[in-house]
């Protein structure tokens, strides 16, 4: 599959903000990789920058290239398609067009705001039109993205700090807190500079362990940053249901809150629960992501990575042979998971 570039023409910024938002935000949200805007456009990059933050993906917007310099940019590894009212049908040309790209680097879509210079047309692969009739060129980049991809751009799955399931009515919102809302939340809790420190390290390494395990990563990264945000109020046994409650409170998604809930030593049964006092709740990790959130903070103290055996040992000095035997098992699956030993982790 070729990189996905839009080259938008014409931009201008006290006019066409608005238009040229909605280029960037369909070129995105129907599989273009980047965007590329002619005129420059500081607001405007902030813009499309601050929906990736909230919706993830990785799509980029760079703006302030002339077509001057775009132009003479096309190499012989780029297939340029013109979408204009005048060229020739898309579900005429749309074979053609997949079969032209499979062995090339880059697509580069030209969609103009203005009238196009006569050059674009005679360099253009392809001048290509969805109708005859005047349309706006938010729905002719939607509408070529989508034969393009077959509609398959509708089910990618970009994981960002808002997760929004489908309803027939009303909405439903997932808040996964990234990175620097994690330590907003940490600062604002009250966390002092060895709890931050720990929770940092901790993150070094659930992060480093995500990246061989097929998982959701914002779930480890808000786990890990915010297991023990609860040790602002306590550090007794109780701090893993006060984090659980703490980010109940922030409104972060309950896979995180669950991550957060089970990640004291390998799980805690809910017998045990019982005998600690602890309220009546399920805190053994059953997801990939929490079981790597506790793994994680198994290999971290204070701010130091230990072995995993100084662990292990520390809880059976205390008689807790079950609990050590569980940390031993849950650090083996991981390694197991992540096809490496997770105890040889720098950080």
């Amino acid at each position: 599959m070729p990189e996905i570039i839009v080259y938008r023409y014409g931009h201008r910024p006290a006019r066409d903000k608005r238009i040229t938002t909605h280029v960037a935000l369909t070129a995105r949200a129907m599989g273009a990789n980047s965007i590329i805007v002619d005129t420059g456009d500081s607001s405007l990059e902030e813009n499309i920058n601050t929906v990736n933050r909230n919706f993830g993906g990785t799509f980029s917007i760079k703006s302030g290239v002339g077509i001057n310099q775009f132009l003479n940019n096309l190499d012989d590894d780029d297939i340029l398609i013109h979408l204009t009212m005048y060229g020739k049908p898309v579900n005429e040309k749309i074979g053609e067009i997949k079969k032209a790209v499979s062995h090339k680097k880059r697509m580069i879509i030209f969609v103009g705001a203005e009238k196009v210079p006569g050059i674009v047309y005679s360099k253009s692969d392809f001048n290509i039109s969805v109708t005859g009739q005047p349309i706006s060129e938010v729905s002719a980049l939607a509408i070529f993205l989508d034969r393009f991809f077959d509609g398959d751009e509708l089910n990618r799955d970009m994981k960002g700090r808002l997760n929004i399931t489908p309803n027939e009515r009303g909405k439903t919102i997932d808040y996964y807190p990234d990175e620097k809302d994690c330590m907003d939340i940490l600062i604002n809790r009250g966390a002092d500079g060895r709890l931050i420190g720990h929770s940092i390290a901790v993150n070094t390494v659930a992060t480093a362990i995500s990246e061989h395990i097929e998982c959701d990563k914002r779930v480890v990264i808000a786990g890990s940053l915010l297991h023990d945000v609860g040790r602002t109020a306590t550090n007794g046994i109780m701090h893993a249901v006060e984090s659980y409650r703490i980010c109940q409170e922030e409104h972060v998604s309950m896979k995180i809150c669950n991550a957060v809930l089970k990640h004291t030593g390998a799980g805690i049964t809910v017998e045990e629960a019982k005998g600690l006092g602890l309220p009546n709740l399920d805190f053994m990790p059953q997801t990939i992501e929490e079981k790597i959130v506790a793994c994680a903070d198994n290999l971290i103290k204070g701010s130091e990575r230990i072995d995993i055996m100084s662990q292990i040992d520390r809880y059976r000095n205390k008689n807790l042979d079950v609990a050590a035997q569980r940390i031993e098992d849950l650090y083996k699956f991981i390694s197991s998971e992540a096809k490496f030993d997770v105890n040889e982790i720098k950080i």
